[in-house]
């Protein structure tokens, strides 16, 4: 098509002679992104008054991309008509990603990343937490729950690590559940677990369509619904524990959001009885691991997952910068901005729920039983 340019001519280009600029946002940028490229967004690529990077770059050829290539086509037009020779990159990042990913074979190298230079800020911390929180027992049959994320993958890696030192007996199934993906992402998610070794178990259900135009509630509403399958899938197949990738940076993030919006104290535990499915519980085995280390680990390996594969960012809509910022990037951001002054202040978030004084609390429940100091004032 006129104005695009395919991801195997990008290969081609000599790098001097092109600006490469993604145009999503700043948090998808981080996650993943095209070695090489800036981000600059759409609305400052749509603004009267273009970036200096770009003002810069007139006599180099830009390429853009956004997602699936719809956004960027359009706004490399624009730029076009300014002058700038300005091409759309053909299927965006996920394009890019599905050309990465073809026949790659990786397992190697990701073991061994793990078991040598990441092995004590992601195996041990892994090692320790199933140990601590006593998560994985013998006799289990375990779900490993895979959303196509780096957490659930590294998850499924470090299960298989764990498997292979045999201490004791345990099954695992590597669950993967499609709640309605696009075909780019279920791609990903199935080329990814390949290229790692992982042998994955599909299962389908409509999920993002049936919450689709639920309207704002409709987040809380898919989590529940998918927790739910996953339960059943599990418990079908035999499984007494379903393992989540949650990290350390969600168990702080859960704190101060329960503290700040909920008005509660409350965490998120390591592990959990399931209310509705009987024999059932929930693991959290990532849950000492930092989420910097992660990222270091699949930098490391140049490893790329989907970022959010719901069906209501799924789309080069998210390229739009009205998109509302989720109250747990204002909560990642806040603890940025504290970190600044203290660096301890998320292993002090961490530990603050681990030295509850009750002595110093005016109420609290326990087994839905409410208590106040009031009740063993008298005895202090």
């Amino acid at each position: 098509m006129e104005n695009e340019i395919t991801v195997r001519q990008l290969a081609e280009l000599e790098k001097d002679s092109c600006l490469l600029i993604d145009m999503r946002d700043s948090y998808s940028f981080e996650y993943g992104h095209i070695a090489g490229a800036v981000n600059v967004e759409q609305n400052e690529l749509e603004s009267e008054t273009l970036p200096d990077i770009i003002k810069a770059s007139v006599d180099k050829k830009l390429v853009i991309y956004c997602r699936v290539g719809v956004i960027s086509r359009e706004t490399a037009l624009r730029l076009r008509e300014k002058g700038y020779d300005a091409l759309s990159l053909s299927g965006g990042y996920a394009e890019w990603l599905r050309e990465k990913l073809e026949n790659r074979e990786i397992t190697e190298r990701v073991e061994e990343s793990i078991r040598k230079k990441f092995k004590q800020t992601l195996w041990s911390k892994f090692a320790k937490a199933v140990l601590t929180y006593k998560l994985v027992l013998p006799g289990d049959r375990i779900a490993v729950c895979i959303s196509g994320g780096k957490d659930s993958m590294l998850m499924a890696k470090l299960f298989q690590e764990m498997k292979r030192h045999d201490k004791f007996p345990f099954e695992l199934v590597f669950l993967v559940m499609d709640p309605g993906y696009s075909p780019e992402n279920r791609m990903v998610i199935e080329k990814n677990a390949a290229s790692m070794s992982i042998p994955i178990t599909v299962f389908e259900t409509d999920i993002f369509q049936s919450v689709y135009n639920v309207g704002k509630n409709a987040c809380y509403l898919c989590a529940r619904m998918r927790r739910g399958h996953l339960y059943n899938r599990a418990k079908e197949l035999g499984c007494n524990k379903i393992a989540l990738g949650h990290h350390f940076d969600d168990v702080i993030e859960t704190t101060l959001m329960s503290m700040l919006y909920g008005g509660q104290v409350r965490t998120m535990m390591p592990k959990l009885h399931s209310d509705n499915f009987e024999g059932m519980e929930i693991i959290r085995p990532m849950y000492l691991i930092r989420e910097d280390e992660i990222k270091h680990w699949r930098d490391y390996n140049d490893l790329h997952f989907i970022q959010c594969a719901c069906r209501f960012t799924d789309t080069c809509t998210t390229c739009s910068p009205d998109r509302p910022v989720s109250k747990r990037q204002e909560i990642k951001q806040l603890i940025a901005d504290l970190k600044k002054v203290n660096e301890q202040v998320e292993m002090n978030i961490f530990r603050s729920v681990e030295n509850v004084d009750l002595n110093a609390v005016i109420k609290f429940k326990y087994n839905k039983q409410v208590h106040t100091f009031l009740d063993f004032y008298d005895d202090m």
